[in-house]
């Protein structure tokens, strides 16, 4: 199993790349044989890929905060580089989804219907087609709201989990800090216990020194006394 720092990096960029390429084939190398139904089967399976694909630079975004600073430039101008493709494919997305369902208004507008003498041909077929733009655009500014909400989530995880590492990074330099204390409190002390068994030797050594004069003095006295 691959440890190195960026082994999930280049998983994910993989992944994200077999993505791309399928959405590539389904948006820009159209099927001109498609049917409306079947262009629609295309753009939802499409937009499926989409979210997995943003799933992917989010997982990319947060895997580049543990890359070395030495080689970290090129992750993040590859990173760059696969947002930047992910918001032309949303883009080209949205502009043929909007497409594809004002063609399927103005084909279920354009059947043959009968018409009052109070209502001339066509306001009908126009008042349904204003009504489903709006319908239309109303769901694309929720989808940008929502898309907006996505990227600042997005962009708050980052700044949390940047936090966190930087406090794992000082925790384990304070660890570094105090272990480094112990062990020079461990020499200090060892130091001062040599200092202690020497003071006992070199009192051991005066006494019987001591001791050695005594009794030469005694010993001498008992001579000339007697």
């Amino acid at each position: 199993m691959d440890t190195s720092p960026t082994s999930l990096f280049d998983s994910y960029e993989q992944d994200y790349k077999q993505l791309i390429d399928g959405l590539r084939i389904k948006l820009e190398d159209q099927d001109d044989k498609e049917n409306a139904e079947q262009r629609k089967a295309t753009l939802r399976r499409a937009d499926l890929e989409l979210d997995e694909a943003d799933e992917m630079v989010s997982q990319m975004d947060i895997e580049i905060q543990g890359i070395p600073q030495s080689i970290r430039p090129q992750y993040q101008t590859r990173l760059r580089d696969a947002k930047s493709d992910l918001s032309r494919y949303k883009k080209l997305f949205k502009e043929q989804s909007q497409n594809v369902a004002r063609a399927s208004l103005l084909s279920s507008g354009s059947a043959p219907q009968s018409f009052s003498s109070d209502e001339p041909y066509g306001v009908s077929d126009r008042s349904r087609l204003l009504a489903g733009t709006s319908l239309l655009d109303d769901g694309t500014k929720r989808l940008q709201d929502s898309q907006r909400l996505a990227l600042e989530t997005e962009e708050q995880g980052a700044g949390i989990l940047m936090n966190l590492r930087t406090q794992r990074e000082q925790i384990e330099n304070s660890r570094n800090t105090i272990q480094r204390a112990d062990s020079s409190i461990d020499r200090a002390s060892n130091t001062l216990k040599a200092m202690i068994r020497r003071m006992y030797q070199q009192r051991i050594v005066t006494g019987a020194i001591i001791t050695v004069l005594i009794l030469l003095i005694v010993i001498i006295v008992w001579e000339k006394l007697s």
